[in-house]
């Protein structure tokens, strides 16, 4: 079996200003999921139904596992804890090889903090953008200081209050155009003002993107 084909290893590590229990109910509880977990498309009710509850397993208290051999666990106390997303196994000959379900936990970790940290008002509601471009155009979308998980993904807030997540199959620094997906979480906007930043965002990324496309809730998961 060559390296290339076998799963690859990973530890995605987040740090969360919430206590164990709460943490726990945030990634076991699916009007929570909702509330941060993926992206909105037609069928992530579905998805977050089927991953934590119909194919999870509880492997100890705090922490539930899949058939992969991977797990997610919850450590610390009732002040702060930390949250991992594990997959065992030996070193990879290369270890920035592309991962997805890897660069998805950190960034929905990423998503994770912001709802406990910031403690957002209202329903969440996103904007999934996809397509070709190069990490300096993903990442001048927004004004803000940036911040780095890794050398895929980076987050940052702008001045709507919107967490806005970067996430590229190849590292943000090279200068080279690859498949890039942006999430913006929107929370408590009314049905007019989503429109807005749905409209708003389009015009923004469909210069930037080549085979740009936009998904939200009404719409299915875009083409890899």
């Amino acid at each position: 079996m060559t390296d290339e084909s076998r799963l690859k290893p990973y530890h995605v590590e987040l740090s969360l200003p919430a206590g164990r229990d709460a943490v726990w109910d945030a990634v076991t509880q699916v009007p929570v999921l909702r509330q941060w977990f993926g992206w909105d498309y037609d069928a992530l009710d579905a998805e977050i139904e089927q991953i934590f509850v119909t194919e999870a397993r509880l492997l100890a208290p705090e922490r539930m596992g899949w058939a992969d051999g991977s797990y997610l666990e919850v450590t610390g106390d009732d002040e702060a804890c930390t949250v991992r997303a594990i997959r065992e196994g030996p070193p990879p000959a290369d270890p920035d090889r592309y991962d997805g379900i890897e660069e998805g936990w950190k960034s929905f970790l990423t998503q994770l903090r912001f709802l406990l940290e910031r403690k957002p008002q209202g329903r969440r509601r996103t904007l999934y953008l996809t397509g070709e471009t190069t990490g300096r155009q993903a990442l001048e979308l927004a004004d803000g200081d940036w911040e780095r998980f890794g050398n895929r993904v980076a987050w940052t807030v702008n001045a709507d209050g919107d967490l806005i997540v970067v996430s590229a199959r190849l590292p943000l620094d090279r200068p080279g155009a690859g498949r890039t997906e942006v999430t913006v979480s929107t929370y408590g906007l009314d049905d007019a003002a989503f429109a807005e930043r749905r409209e708003a965002w389009t015009k923004r990324w469909a210069p930037v993107a080549a085979g740009a496309e936009v998904t939200t809730a009404d719409t299915p998961a875009p083409t890899s």
